[in-house]
């Protein structure tokens, strides 16, 4: 079987399968990138969808985070804290490297603590102190972030980690942390505001399965050629006369060489 795939008219069915077989994997791969894309699209317009409800009609301080408040949007009326905002170095927003600013936001009503990340900076000294007075937040949920074991400068950490928060501030804290989008009333500087992260991006289901199918073909074209050359090889042990397609195969060589 070996001596028939490496006969000259094989060899080039195979190239040609081959290149056919890119194209269906690159086709499968484009396929996947528009499910993912696609997904994407859905989810943030599903966020965007849900109007703005109060945060303490759907989370208790201390409560667990539920799956289905990510990237909610919410409102919360109190003030920022005098002390205790801090900078989490080594986050990206776009092309810039720098620090989200994290501040405590004392919730009206629970008086509890609502980390709020107020911006992103390039520089560290461009955080600034957090507006005064009374305001309400808008933006979304997150949970929070996993610990990281970094040795930061004091008034830095490593994540948004609550368990590290909690020890840090003072009083009760929300199992979540805002993603910061307005205040009202706006006042101060303004910080370069991160977007709220999509909850849900599984794949859509539709195009994956396109990309599947894609990748079937290359396959199936690859087993064919393989089956060609396995009858090919079992006629010439037995002695019959070669398929109709290698045949013609090379009758064709013949005719280029007369």
């Amino acid at each position: 079987m070996l001596r028939t795939a490496l006969r000259p008219r094989f060899l080039g069915l195979l190239a040609l399968v081959l290149v056919v077989g890119a194209a269906f994997v690159w086709l499968g791969r484009w396929q996947l990138g528009v499910a993912e894309s696609t997904a994407q699209n859905e989810a943030v317009e599903r966020a965007r969808a849900q109007a703005p409800v109060s945060l303490t009609t759907v989370l208790q301080p201390h409560a667990p985070f539920r799956g289905d408040l990510s990237s909610r949007p919410v409102t919360a009326s109190g003030s920022y804290a005098a002390e205790g905002q801090v900078l989490v170095p080594d986050r990206r927003l776009g092309d810039r490297r720098g620090w989200w600013v994290v501040t405590p936001f004392v919730v009206d009503g629970s008086g509890a603590t609502l980390p709020v990340l107020r911006g992103f900076v390039t520089d560290r000294s461009d955080a600034g102190a957090p507006p005064t007075g009374p305001l309400t937040v808008s933006g979304g949920l997150a949970p929070g972030e996993s610990p990281t074991a970094s040795v930061l400068p004091a008034g830095e950490v490593g994540s948004v980690d609550l368990s590290v928060l909690v020890n840090t501030w003072p009083g009760d804290l929300y199992n979540s942390f805002l993603f910061l989008e307005s205040e009202d009333p706006a006042t101060g500087p303004q910080l370069t505001k991160v977007p709220t992260p999509v909850a849900d991006t599984s794949i859509h289901w539709r195009n994956a399965a396109y990309a599947v199918q894609w990748w079937v073909f290359a396959l199936f074209a690859l087993w064919m050629w393989a089956r060609m050359v396995r009858d090919e090889a079992r006629r010439s042990d037995a002695g019959e006369p070669a398929s109709e397609l290698v045949a013609a195969a090379g009758d064709n060589g013949r005719r280029d060489h007369a």
